[in-house]
């Protein structure tokens, strides 16, 4: 190991330190993970206090509401075999659900649906079972207009379970297991933990003494928004997953997908948004993905930068005082500081296609300067001085003389090319706005 590698591993582990004492948690168990290898790994304190057992790394956490972005993936397959459409309402597929929401507006809390499934579960400790969950949807309120503002619901989310369950025709469990666990490898994420487990406590506000929290048991209607066990490891694992995809799983295109903003949930600050069951999170000028979660007697938070497929979990077993997401948001941090890219060198690109050919250099649209040319084998428009990241536009091909914008600036419009008789461009119209060899008026 390097003295860099040890420095790197010091800073970790105080960071870690540090916030195990000062937020008083029993047992903390976390990685930092970076191209699909953990990199760093530590568990300090004890997952049981009454037989005064240590934690240990293979020790299991539930991880509350990081459920929900195994749901969403499983949500993102279905859309993505044509099964059900995004935009399309929630009661296409679930007669009992509210009128008005969509797909997309329950993936991304925009539905107005009220948080928790009607009664005092979080009293009683007593999850509905599946009947009484859509029985009890008569009750239920739109406490917002659907698509007004993002509200946080766990009971659309177990309206989402209940979606894939129907549409799978089998159970939440055993579609988790076939279509996410087995293909992926997480042998130790599951409904119902596999022993060692964590024991959940509820550190006392004004002692430093504990209470046992209670254990409630999962139900198949409740355990798509929140009630999954798993290891700082195995959500290293699943971290990867969101960075990279996995064609066996969800390709990344569909990740990406999920991972675009679709409403802000901290609007002041633009800190904290949401993309389609992703919580994104946003430090100075980089962007996680992720998600927090919360039970009784567990706190949990993983976060991963997906373009340096880098991040961090954070498990412990205490209901309060914690802040396991800023603390794997630190540690990520810490690491993406400490290690940065090394750029790939630059290699000569083969030779410029045909159908660019006259296309590339210098234009003119409404007196500004559009750049058009090939880099790393992909065809780009740069709009000159404008803000970095809504500058650059990436286009395909989509007929002849034709391109279409497939990420960055202008995303969606096309560029077309006008050619004179002898074959040679003469104009270039990008969202319909004429692009020039020299600059000119309107019309």
């Amino acid at each position: 190991m390097s003295s860099h590698d040890v420095h790197l591993s010091q800073s970790l582990d105080h960071l870690l330190g540090s916030a195990q004492a000062d937020q008083r948690m029993p047992s903390v168990s976390a990685c930092v993970f970076r191209d699909g290898v953990v990199v760093w790994q530590r568990v300090i304190g004890m997952a049981d206090v009454a037989s005064a057992r240590a934690a240990r790394p293979d020790d299991v956490y539930r991880i509350g509401s990081i459920t929900k972005t195994f749901t969403a993936v499983l949500v993102m397959q279905l859309v993505a075999e044509g099964r059900i459409e995004l935009e399309a309402p929630l009661r296409a597929y679930l007669p009992e659900a509210p009128a008005g929401p969509t797909v997309r507006m329950a993936l991304s809390h925009l539905t107005g649906v009220q948080r928790e499934p009607p009664g005092e579960i979080w009293e009683s400790m007593q999850p509905p079972s599946r009947e009484e969950l859509i029985a009890g949807l008569e009750d239920a309120e739109l406490v917002l207009r659907p698509g007004e503002q993002w509200h946080y619901s766990n009971l659309v989310f177990a309206l989402l379970g209940e979606i894939v369950m129907r549409v799978r025709g089998s159970g939440y469990g055993d579609v988790l297991q076939r279509r996410i666990l087995d293909p992926l490898g997480l042998a130790r994420t599951s409904l119902r933990p596999d022993p060692p487990k964590a024991s959940p406590y509820y550190v006392d506000p004004y002692t430093d003494t504990l209470r046992d929290e209670p254990d409630p048991e999962v139900t198949e209607s409740t355990g798509a928004a929140g009630w999954l066990w798993s290891t700082a490891a195995d959500l290293a694992r699943w971290g990867t997953f969101l960075a990279e995809g996995n064609d066996a799983v969800l390709p990344r295109p569909w990740l990406d997908r999920m991972a675009r903003v679709q409403v802000m949930a901290e609007e002041q600050h633009w800190s904290v948004g949401w993309g389609l069951g992703l919580e994104l999170y946003r430090r100075g000028d980089r962007i996680f993905a992720g998600h927090g979660g919360a039970m009784p007697g567990f706190l949990a938070g993983l976060v991963v930068q997906r373009a340096e497929r880098t991040g961090a979990v954070v498990l412990t077993n205490t209901s309060a005082e914690a802040a396991p997401e800023r603390l794997a948001l630190d540690l990520a941090e810490a690491t993406l500081d400490a290690l940065p890219r090394t750029p790939a060198p630059w290699v000569p690109g083969a030779a410029v296609p045909p159908e660019l050919d006259g296309m590339l250099g210098l234009w003119w649209t409404e007196g500004e300067q559009i750049v058009l040319a090939l880099r790393e084998g992909r065809f780009r428009a740069e709009l000159v001085g404008g803000t970095s990241g809504r500058n650059m536009s990436w286009l395909e091909p989509d007929g002849a003389d034709r391109w279409r914008v497939v990420e960055g600036r202008e995303r969606g419009e096309l560029l077309r090319a006008v050619r004179d008789d002898a074959g040679v461009i003469t104009r270039l119209y990008f969202a319909t706005y004429p692009l020039t060899r020299e600059p000119e008026t309107f019309g």
